[in-house]
């Protein structure tokens, strides 16, 4: 039995200490907040999303909250034409194995941290930052997590799953700041009851325009609409959760056709974010310390990915770390190895789709619907297989040590 600090205490962060434990290590979660809860709104979950969970052990708990939608929509925004659809229900499902849902991000992270607090092996710490690390590559020591007012930690292994601003990135990679993306996300979560009935889609629709686009789907077990609209408005700076009237968010999409505004005009409470990703990175490792999630490989929302890419890496550190300590940095070094080239995939999937099918104007546009409004379903799922089709191997045929 090992020691394993997770300084991070996120979807990938509980996820992997979850995994991590079920192979009979201790676990430590070093948490910046004072509590373990989770704020964000709605995000998709992909099959493969489904697969690494079940693996994971909860699968049944997010599945009993998930809203399980009838399709994608790809509308354009400013014609209120729709160009192409993708059903997501009985050839998708039987392809894939799993289904696509949307839920809060909470419906994932409550399952999760109930796991982690019901486990004897683990350990969440909630109020302990971690700032850096003392590593002692392949000593009997292992790593010191140093935390905020000198405090210090020391375990066999630590992961870095302290999201894109990671304090173990900087000290490992030594990227500095993330890249700030020049898009602009406004959201906002309004009751289902305040939309007209005849727009309450079971689908993920998004409506596209020059510049922007505008996502919405049902949440909270489709008690709650999910409002998402992004400008391509060349922001420079970094901005999180930042309160904006609702007047600055509707001037902000002119060009958006009827329904769409419809439904843009619900919003309340709006709430902006300016995205940010990184670039992909070869080296995810420092001896015994490895990044996970958005520390390792954070991403734009475009593809839909970002926490489902978390969730295999938790099933993966997990099948790696099934090994006495002594081995843990070459087991870390092959979960990198593993990881590191579909993530990168992913990152630069993600941000190529914002640019090329969610914000061409004018020609780019055209050819964008043309080439969309061609695709049969079959040719859709043929496309996303790489994301949506992974299934990882799971605890009971991972390589042992």
């Amino acid at each position: 039995m090992a020691d394993i600090l997770i300084a991070g205490g996120g979807i990938g962060g509980l996820a992997a200490a979850l995994g991590i434990a079920d192979r009979g290590h201790r676990v430590t979660v070093l948490e910046r907040r004072d509590g373990f809860t989770e704020l964000g709104a709605g995000i998709q979950l992909g099959p493969n999303a489904f697969h690494a969970l079940d693996l994971l052990g909860v699968g049944a708990q997010v599945r009993a909250r998930a809203v399980y939608i009838d399709e994608l929509r790809f509308m354009d925004g400013t014609t209120d034409e729709r160009i192409a659809s993708m059903p997501l229900t009985g050839d998708y499902r039987a392809r894939f194995g799993n289904p696509y849902a949307v839920v809060q991000r909470s419906d994932v992270y409550e399952p999760l941290l109930a796991g982690c607090r019901a486990h004897p092996l683990v350990e969440l710490r909630g109020n302990s930052p971690v700032l850096a690390y003392e590593n002692a590559g392949h000593g009997p020591v292992g790593v010191t997590a140093v935390l905020a007012g000198g405090e210090r930690i020391t375990g066999d292994a630590l992961i870095g799953a302290d999201g894109i601003r990671s304090a173990v990135r900087r000290q490992l990679v030594g990227d500095g700041d993330p890249r700030v993306s020049g898009h602009t996300i406004y959201r906002s979560v309004i009751p289902m009851e305040l939309v007209p009935e005849e727009l309450r889609w079971n689908t993920v629709t998004l409506w596209a325009g020059p510049k922007w686009h505008f996502v919405h789907y049902p949440i909270g077990g489709g008690a709650h609409l999910n409002l998402a609209a992004t400008r391509d408005d060349a922001a420079r700076e970094a901005v999180v959760g930042e309160p904006t009237p609702r007047e600055h968010v509707l001037n902000e999409f002119p060009e958006l056709g009827d329904i769409a505004r419809r439904l843009l005009e619900l919003g309340r409470d709006w709430k902006a974010w300016v995205l940010c990703d990184r670039d992909p990175v070869g080296v995810w490792t420092d001896g015994r310390v490895a990044l996970l999630g958005d520390a390792a490989h954070p991403m734009l929302q475009y593809a839909a990915q970002g926490a489902c890419q978390a969730l295999e890496d938790a099933v993966v550190i997990a099948d790696a770390l099934d090994c006495p300590a002594d081995d843990f940095v070459q087991r870390l070094e092959k979960y990198s190895a593993e990881r590191r080239e579909r993530t990168a995939e992913t990152q630069l999937v993600a941000r190529e789709m914002g640019r090329r099918l969610f914000h061409p104007a004018g020609e780019g546009a055209r050819e964008r619907n043309a080439m969309l409004s061609a695709l049969s379903a079959e040719d859709m799922y043929d496309k996303v297989a790489w994301l949506h089709g992974e299934r990882l191997r799971g605890k009971e045929s991972a390589e042992k040590c």
